[in-house]
């Protein structure tokens, strides 16, 4: 099919794109996805519920989308935050791709689509959204939340959606538990099956 390009990134599957109709910051887009990756026909439910659950990201800053598949958090950080730069991160280069396709689409030009080590050490974050890998396995989303979270900048939010059958209650107790005495970490919200994280850096 023409629309099928093989991507070196993922030399074990041909890419084969897509289009969906999506709604990013309260707008419809024709937007591209692909095999290969989290959640490819639609905005996935805990997405969604995350989106529906925070308030508006900072105006400014370094904001991160951790994890961020084909992109609709960062889009909806990027739209609604145009003069922020949007930290879009993922290891699989073949999401990072449709992320810059459709940050092109929606005409944010604010978006960083990049591998985790392409993000330069000295970046702090005024927010981090995020529907993390729950399913990589515990030690290394513990790994990952180490990782990121302490580049929160001091009186920043960060806000995760975790499905809460696959173990919201003991990531909470877990965040509460390893990180510092100037991290606090509530449940902001409970919707559809689903946790919403808020972790504040004081």
């Amino acid at each position: 099919m023409s629309n099928e390009h093989y991507f070196a990134a993922s030399p074990e599957s041909e890419l084969k794109l897509r289009t969906i109709h999506a709604t990013i910051a309260g707008s419809v887009y024709e937007l591209s996805t692909a095999n290969g990756i989290f959640s490819p026909e639609h905005i996935d439910t805990g997405t969604k519920v995350l989106l529906a659950s925070v308030p508006a990201p900072p105006p400014g800053g370094n904001l991160l989308d951790l994890g961020c598949g084909w992109g609709p958090i960062a889009l909806t950080l990027a739209v609604e935050s145009p003069h922020a730069t949007v930290w879009a991160v993922d290891v699989n280069e073949r999401a990072l791709d449709l992320v810059r396709r459709n940050a092109a689409i929606v005409g944010a030009t604010n978006v960083r689509a990049v591998t985790p080590d392409e993000v330069p050490d000295d970046i702090i974050f005024t927010t981090i959204w995020s529907n993390p890998p729950i399913r990589v396995g515990k030690s290394e989303l513990h790994s990952l939340l180490e990782r990121w979270l302490p580049r929160l900048d001091k009186e920043s939010d960060a806000w995760l959606v975790v499905q809460r059958n696959l173990g919201s209650d003991s990531l909470h107790r877990w965040l509460q538990a390893t990180f510092p005495d100037d991290f606090t970490f509530v449940r902001a919200a409970t919707n559809k099956g689903f946790r919403v994280l808020r972790g504040r850096r004081r």
